[in-house]
């Protein structure tokens, strides 16, 4: 294939040596003209392993070659990959103005072609989502019309610097965002012999997948440095604490508690963040990230409040199915679910609650305590399977439910008939 690639930084001189050691042509493009020459002279712009040794061999074979405009460099092109730069302002926000010139200079530059197949447009620049809808597709769409032969996509990198190179060849992880979510022929091709997950989504999913992960990245360090401060102060080895941690593929160091859905909650999780907390600051200890751990939690909690009640009129009535921390068990202690239940009460919603693990008659020690200082009309709002059943078969109008909330899988318990689709609202799992 031939591919041309706009920006000849880190990633896109990387990309460049990589692709053409696939054996494809590669035209990089880049506004600076000493690096350009300096490709063209054999002289890698940057310091990475083996990327030096691969711009020799392309170079050698004719497979990469530099100049600083466009020019004919379309002509028969199969991709076009634009890896330049997106500055961040002090607020966070990303300077689009390159990705905005690159794509007009791409889009002018097909003004009149005649093509037997689209050009694939992908873009490697990390910003925001929406932005191949809201910012790249318009362009095109000014310059060469609806119909223009271009075909748009998002393809992340995921390069670690001293690595890149090995990272190109083996990622974690292949994303391809496109209009419609499928996958893209010459896309497909540019990836072919590499072995990784592919992932092929909209737009969207595939811009927001950095931010998502450089963040996690983030949270990992910081959160095993906070940790490793608490752990010092107390006199702890955070070498040996580290390792008990990592060794838990289970639970600490898996997908378990990554997926999005409900609140925290439980006799443990909130008691041992709050008392970690303690710890830190009886130690005179600074945990930024684990003190905001509760609020985040909170904020949660109200955002999934609206999110389940959204559309409906008010004093509708609803089905809660799920009260207790976990389905199958009775622990109501510090159960996001109460939380919710307090907040539909205060509403004005007529709630009902199925949950066949609680009886209001045996509940005992802390558990009781609890459930009847945060929901004392617990006895009341609680109905038995049939109950349940019988009034959602019933129209809305007519004593029906206007919704079920699924807070966990006890909703799978009930036989709901034909009501469902946008009558039920699973809080367990946001889609």
């Amino acid at each position: 294939m031939k591919v041309i690639i706009f920006g000849l930084g880190y990633v896109g001189f990387t990309a460049a040596c990589c692709i053409a050691r696939q054996g494809h042509e590669v035209i990089g493009v880049d506004v600076s003209a000493r690096q350009v020459g300096e490709i063209n002279d054999g002289i890698a712009p940057i310091v990475e392993p083996e990327v030096s040794d691969m711009l020799t061999e392309g170079l050698a074979a004719g497979r990469i070659s530099a100049r600083t405009e466009i020019g004919d460099a379309l002509d028969g092109a199969d991709i076009a990959i634009v890896c330049v730069g997106t500055p961040s302002a002090a607020d966070g926000a990303h300077n689009m103005g390159y990705v905005a010139d690159v794509s007009r200079q791409i889009a002018r530059a097909l003004v009149g072609v005649s093509r037997a197949k689209p050009l694939t447009v992908a873009y490697r620049s990390t910003f925001r989502p929406g932005t191949c809808e809201g910012l790249v597709q318009p362009i095109f769409d000014t310059v060469l019309g609806e119909d223009a032969p271009v075909s748009i996509a998002y393809n992340p990198e995921f390069l670690r610097e001293g690595s890149a190179v090995a990272d190109y060849f083996a990622p974690p992880k292949i994303v391809i965002g496109t209009r419609d979510g499928q996958p893209d022929a010459a896309m497909e091709a540019l990836h072919e012999g590499i072995e990784a997950p592919v992932f092929h989504v909209g737009y969207r999913e595939a811009e927001i997948t950095k931010f998502v992960d450089n963040t996690w990245h983030a949270v990992k360090v910081a959160f095993a440095n906070e940790i490793g401060r608490t752990c010092l102060q107390l006199g702890v080895s955070a070498q040996q604490v580290h390792e008990i941690f990592v060794s838990d593929t289970k639970l600490n160091i898996s997908p378990y508690y990554t997926r999005p859905g409900g609140a925290f909650g439980g006799s443990c999780l909130p008691k041992d963040v709050r008392a970690l907390s303690h710890i830190a600051a009886d130690t005179g200890t600074n945990l930024p990230l684990v003190d905001s751990l509760l609020r985040s939690n909170e904020a949660h909690k109200h955002l999934l409040f609206e999110y389940a009640v959204e559309g409906l009129e008010p004093g509708a009535r609803v089905l809660m199915a799920g009260l207790a921390f976990k389905a199958g068990t009775d622990d109501l202690r510090e159960s996001p679910n109460v939380d919710l239940a307090r907040k539909l009460l205060s509403a004005g919603y007529m709630l009902e609650i199925y949950d066949p693990a609680i009886r209001a008659d045996m509940l005992v020690g802390a558990n009781l305590g609890y459930a009847y200082s945060q929901l004392p009309e617990l006895e009341r709002l609680l109905v038995d399977k049939a109950q349940a059943e019988a009034t959602a078969g019933k129209e809305a109008g007519q004593g029906g439910y206007a919704r079920v909330i699924a807070t966990n899988t006890t909703v799978k318990d009930l036989n709901l008939g034909e009501f469902g689709g946008a009558g039920i609202r699973d809080l367990g799992s946001l889609k």
